[in-house]
């Protein structure tokens, strides 16, 4: 992704790297004396290297160094089942202009940027000379592919619809040049952006699109409709009284119960700037807004971007929402849903929880910000039966962490004192959801991305990273000052997912990673929990080098029972890989490979074959199992 460099938090609040430290002095001060089940003593005791290697290893160690008393049976029971045991890739062949898979497993290549969304249409095929136009690309799919989910038709493991964010493309990369020269340049960068929904179908073994009055393409010029608490407020009304329109950055995702696909607005903040004369608001200031944006120039062409216009002030609070698309109706008006804040979204992870309510975790992404939940009012499926939305009425909350290892669900209301003596109403609350967050004492992290849930109620973040962090801010659950290759944390939930109290620890600092050939990873990005107990890590950002070589970005599978972490994907050099989901079989994945060769044909020409000058286009990654098995064994 396009990464916001700055960091806009100027509260004094704690961050979590100084509670990370505390914590993680306390664990080692207490484990000598507790009883701690496998994964706990892998963790705590052995510490992170040995985590990552796996129980074997650890068990080897551990025991041959006499760390600690630990029965046999605990031993045993970490090594019951190994979830993963594929031939991890390799470090040689993690690098480079191509990706690599495990040799137990293949890939194929699908919608490339410039596909048609139905066949027979339009298509781009990477020609640096030849680029669509505007009304082309609202039928191509997008640049920029991350989050996604796939939603069965039929059984589903061989059909089904494809919803895919389309979060960023360079000038550069779009348009062949650093900046646009008139609105049409605009246009297409603009309708680059966005959400593809395709539908797609296994026929002779692979993946392809089909016709489908499904299908469509949802970008910054789309018709869209506001929900809850904040719509209607004159915090998204315009001078010029323009309709609400588009889309933007859509980074991460969620899917929920009722079939909906949820896409997450992130860097919002990038596509505005001001083309006269402006100052900006607290607020402004406080999303990170500025007069130059990350320099697409939109506002030189589309008054909507222009913060110095005044006919469209508040234009950028239309920005910064969790969007629902129903993925199997082309004709319904995608819905940005208020109640689950204003923010720089990575993710929305959406459970079931205590009561049948619906529970949203979301982590903020930006240097120092904050980690969110949203409870529903009610059941989700009366308040459907009702005519309501389970996302229109409910209470966001923002995470503190303690020392001590557990933490506490702030919630963001105008009833609190705090908020109101600082907001209007709610409606102001839920668009400064960050000032609000400021206000109440939110833990500040490094970098909060995708969260993922798993069935067990473990709930997984990734922090990225924080080169700004200093040894003096860290904290117990950001331990690490500075920060260059990021952590995962985990938490569980008090009364199943919907409490106010959660239990929390590291899962692993991914620098105690770097010894180990088939483990190392940075910048831990992309994350999904199966059943199983895998969790599959996607990066995005600074990498190891191991045994001399500088890795790409990669997939790895960790088992979360034993610790041990095998790389199974890397992708093409300066890429990201990003966004995953799987048919209900659980024997196809689809990842993302986002911005190949960062779109610099000199780097890598993929999908395209190398060397044939074509510009490199993010795609699609179909994964199987060479025996057909489960994806990540």
């Amino acid at each position: 992704m396009i990464h916001d460099n700055g960091s806009s938090n100027k509260s004094g609040n704690r961050s979590f790297e100084d509670i990370l430290q505390v914590r993680m002095s306390r664990r080692t001060t207490l484990a000598g004396g507790a009883a701690l089940s496998a994964t706990g003593f892998l963790a705590a005791l052995a510490g992170n290297k040995l985590f990552a290697q796996g129980a074997e290893a650890a068990t080897s160690q551990v025991v041959g160094d006499s760390v600690s008393q630990v029965s046999g049976d605990a031993i045993a029971q970490a090594r019951v089942r190994n979830l993963i045991k594929f031939p991890p890739v390799s470090p040689a062949d993690a690098t480079g202009p191509l990706p690599s898979i495990s040799s137990d497993y293949k890939f194929d290549v699908l919608i490339p940027w410039g596909t048609p969304i139905r066949p027979g249409g339009p298509e781009y095929d990477g020609d640096p000379n030849t680029r669509p136009t505007s009304a082309q690309q609202a039928r191509l799919v997008g640049i920029g592919h991350d989050g996604m989910w796939f939603f069965p038709i039929g059984n589903g493991n061989d059909q089904g619809m494809l919803a895919i964010n389309h979060e960023f493309g360079t000038n550069e990369h779009v348009l062949g040049k650093a900046a646009p020269d008139s609105l049409e340049d605009v246009r297409l960068s603009q309708h680059a952006h966005g959400v593809s929904v395709v539908e797609i179908k296994k026929s002779r073994g692979k993946w392809q699109v089909v016709g489908s009055n499904k299908a469509r393409r949802i970008h910054v010029n789309t018709p869209v409709a506001f929900s809850g608490p904040v719509a209607g407020s004159a915090l998204l009304s315009t001078p010029a009284g323009n309709a609400p329109l588009g889309t933007v950055n859509n980074c991460a995702n969620g899917k929920t119960p009722w079939g909906t696909y949820l896409t997450c607005e992130e860097n919002f903040n990038g596509y505005f700037g001001a083309k006269g004369p402006w100052t900006s608001t607290p607020e402004q200031a406080r999303y990170g807004l500025s007069a130059t944006g990350f320099g697409y120039g939109w506002q030189n062409f589309d008054d909507r971007f222009d913060l110095s216009n005044p006919n469209y002030a508040n234009e950028e609070n239309r920005f910064g929402w969790v969007v629902e698309i129903d993925p199997m109706d082309a004709s319904q008006t995608p819905v940005k849903r208020t109640a689950l804040g204003r923010l720089k979204h990575e993710n929305a992870e959406l459970v079931v929880g205590r009561g049948g309510r619906a529970v949203v975790y979301m982590g903020d992404d930006e240097r120092f910000d904050y980690i969110y939940k949203f409870v529903s009012e009610g059941n989700w499926r009366a308040m459907r039966a009702q005519g309501r939305s389970p996302l229109n009425q409910g209470k966001l909350y923002v995470a503190k962490f303690n020392d001590d290892g557990t933490g506490n669900w702030l919630e963001l209301t105008i009833s609190n004192p705090v908020l109101s003596a600082k907001f209007a109403d709610q409606a102001e609350v839920l668009t400064y959801a960050r000032l609000a967050g400021d206000a109440l004492g939110a833990t500040r992290m490094d970098r909060p991305e995708w969260i993922s849930a798993a069935p067990n109620g473990d709930v997984y973040c990734t922090l990225t990273n924080n080169t700004r962090r200093t040894a003096q801010t860290t904290n117990a659950s950001n331990p690490q000052g500075p920060n260059p290759f990021g952590h995962i944390i985990k938490w569980k939930d008090s009364n199943n997912h919907v409490g106010l109290t959660f239990d929390w620890d590291i899962f692993v600092l991914a620098k105690d990673t770097h010894a180990i050939a088939k483990s190392a990873f940075g910048s831990p990005d992309g994350l999904w929990a199966d059943p199983d107990g895998r969790l599959f890590i996607q990066t995005d950002g600074t990498q190891p080098v191991v045994n001399g070589v500088q890795l790409n970005d990669q997939m790895l599978v960790a088992d979360t029972k034993t610790g041990e972490i095998r790389r199974i994907f890397s992708g093409t050099a300066g890429c990201e890989v990003t966004g995953v989901t799987v048919t209900p079989d659980y024997r196809t994945m689809f990842v993302n490979l986002q911005h190949p060769g960062d779109g610099d044909p000199t780097v890598t020409n993929f999908p395209a074959a190398q060397g044939s000058g074509k510009v490199p286009r993010d795609v699609t990654i179909v994964i199987t199992r060479k025996d057909g098995g489960i994806i990540g064994s």
